[in-house]
């Protein structure tokens, strides 16, 4: 990569971060109005291609929502959220399905496999995913969860399980955020672990299909 290309993303990266965490502290409210460029590029001290590159990610991302002779508008105040208000119907049916097809054989080795180290981590993961919930913060708890069955995998021992679902990581962390935010009945995590660390494979991947099944039952009323 030529130095000058090096120079310039390193700047789009600093511009992005700056970018995101104005949204994040509030700075700009979701549904205002963003200063326009001119303005971005005399406080930031970047050029107009830097802020154009910066702005363009983060609309890709969801954060942002650039009209078209109007302006850049906040559109959510993070990128799961921004994924939240994006997957929906059948393009949220479908990351939930595959999701259960690689959850229920993960959770199946996952109870063959596990190591007592697998189940200690699992159990950490378990507590905060609840004490996100209990906070009602959507954006950590969808993180949470996430982690949470990425570890049922991990502890699977099938290096290309793991390596596909960490490839989904992104939408699979926007499910959980999307299914949390609506009136889904959620089987309790706590019943997938237990069935894991007593090493009773059908009962793991039962529960695995199960909490699966109850949110693309309960589908039609998320969107």
């Amino acid at each position: 990569m030529p130095l000058s290309t090096a120079r310039r993303t390193g700047l789009v990266d600093q511009v992005i971060d700056q970018l995101r965490h104005a949204v994040a502290v509030g700075e700009w409210a979701v549904g205002e109005r963003i200063p326009n460029e001119a303005v971005l590029v005399e406080t930031l001290g970047v050029g107009r291609n830097t802020v154009r590159e910066a702005v363009r990610a983060l609309a890709h991302a969801g954060l942002l929502e650039v009209r078209q002779g109007d302006g850049t508008y906040v559109r959510a105040t993070s990128e799961v959220s921004g994924a939240l208000r994006r997957l929906c119907g059948a393009e949220l049916r479908d990351v939930l399905q595959v999701r259960r097809g690689l959850e229920v054989e993960a959770a199946r080795l996952a109870a063959a496999h596990r190591t007592d180290d697998d189940l200690a981590v699992l159990r950490e993961l378990l507590l905060r995913r609840d004490d996100c919930m209990a906070t009602g913060d959507t954006d950590e708890f969808a993180r949470a969860d996430a982690e949470f069955h990425l570890a049922v995998v991990a502890s699977s021992h099938n290096a290309m399980l793991l390596e596909l679902y960490r490839g989904l990581i992104e939408a699979i962390t926007a499910s959980v955020a999307t299914t949390h935010e609506k009136p889904v009945e959620i089987v309790d995590h706590g019943l997938l672990l237990d069935h894991i660390a007593a090493g009773d494979v059908e009962q793991a991947a039962r529960a695995a299909g199960a909490l699966l099944d109850g949110i693309l039952a309960g589908l039609a009323s998320v969107c």
